[in-house]
């Protein structure tokens, strides 16, 4: 089943710099997808961030995964 994302993720230019957000918060997906990459739980993630519900958590990592499936990623030699 395919996560709706788009009623949870806002992008606003006025808003962390037209950064994607939970909408209702100042919350960057980055934050919440880089958190949980680095070994942060969900519930670890959620006392952090009261106002974010683990649905919001699921929309980012949804946003992110439709955002990598129209993106080319590129090696750059001598970098790993």
């Amino acid at each position: 089943m395919h996560l709706e994302w788009r009623g949870r993720i806002v992008v606003d230019p006025e808003l962390h710099h037209g950064e994607p957000c939970i909408r209702g918060t100042r919350i960057p997906v980055y934050v919440i997808v880089s958190s949980l990459a680095d070994g942060m739980s969900e519930e670890e993630l959620l006392e952090q961030y009261p106002q974010l519900t683990r649905e919001d958590i699921r929309a980012a990592l949804a946003y992110v995964a439709e955002l990598l499936q129209h993106e080319m990623i590129i090696e750059l030699s001598g970098q790993k």
